[in-house]
């Protein structure tokens, strides 16, 4: 499984964990420029990450809240199919 495949099976919670761990790394002041810089960007993508996962739950939320309630009909949902 290459890194990437990783990021995407990432829980939005496990992500912000990560997130909130390189944070605080990086609050520290015990890393130098080089290790900062490579901190910002796997936080930079893990914030992306993050807005994903939340922007896919958003979309379902509202797709839950436009049906009938008292006869819910589900569809799959693909959050990266274009609408």
């Amino acid at each position: 499984m290459t890194k990437k495949e990783k990021e995407t099976d990432l829980s939005f919670e496990d992500g912000l964990d990560k997130l909130e761990a390189i944070v605080e790394k990086m609050e520290s002041g015990d890393l130098k420029l080089d290790a900062l810089v490579k901190r910002y960007e796997e936080g930079s993508k893990l914030l992306v990450h993050c807005d994903k996962k939340i922007k896919e739950a958003e979309t379902k939320i509202e797709i839950l809240r436009n049906k009938d309630p008292k006869n819910p009909e589900f569809e799959n949902f693909d959050p990266d199919q274009e609408d």
